[in-house]
C-alpha cells in the first residue's frame, strides 16, 4: 500500500509506485518506483524517474533544465536514479544525471555528474568518497 502525507503536491503525470512513501510537504511531477521512501519537502520535477526501493532524504531537489527561464522555450532533460540508491538530505540533483544502483550521494551533496554504482559521493560539486 502506498501512502502519500498531506500535504504533497502530485501533478502533471506523477506516478508513484506501490509500497511507496511520500512524507509531508513533498512536490512529485516524475515518476517513482515502487517500496521507495520519499522524506518530507522533497521536489521530483517532470522528467526525474526513481527506480524502485530508492531512499530520498528531506529537502532533496532534483532539477530538470540546464538553462531555465521565466519565459520562452526550455529543454527537459531526463533524471534516473537506480534501483536500491539512497541520497541523503539537502542534497541537490542537477538535471540529466543518472545516479547507479546502490549508490550512495550524501546530506548536503550537489551532484553536477553521474554517480557511478556502488560508490558514495559527498560535497559540492559531489566527488567520489575514497
Amino acid at each position: 500500500m502506498k501512502r502519500i502525507y498531506e500535504p504533497s503536491n502530485l501533478y502533471g503525470d506523477a506516478q508513484v509506485g506501490a509500497e511507496t512513501k511520500i512524507g509531508a510537504y513533498s512536490d512529485i511531477g516524475g515518476i517513482i518506483g515502487r517500496r521507495c521512501k520519499i522524506e518530507a519537502f522533497a521536489f521530483i520535477p517532470r522528467g526525474v524517474v526513481i527506480k524502485d526501493e530508492v531512499f530520498v532524504g528531506p529537502r532533496v531537489t532534483f532539477s530538470n533544465d540546464k538553462y531555465p527561464k521565466a519565459k520562452g522555450e526550455w529543454k527537459l532533460l531526463k533524471t534516473i536514479v537506480k534501483k536500491g540508491a539512497s541520497i541523503g538530505a539537502g542534497a541537490v540533483i542537477l538535471p540529466g544525471i543518472t545516479i547507479g544502483e546502490k549508490a550512495m550521494v550524501g546530506a548536503g551533496a550537489v551532484v553536477t555528474k553521474d554517480v557511478p554504482a556502488g560508490e558514495t559521493w559527498v560535497g559540492n560539486p559531489a566527488r567520489r568518497l575514497k
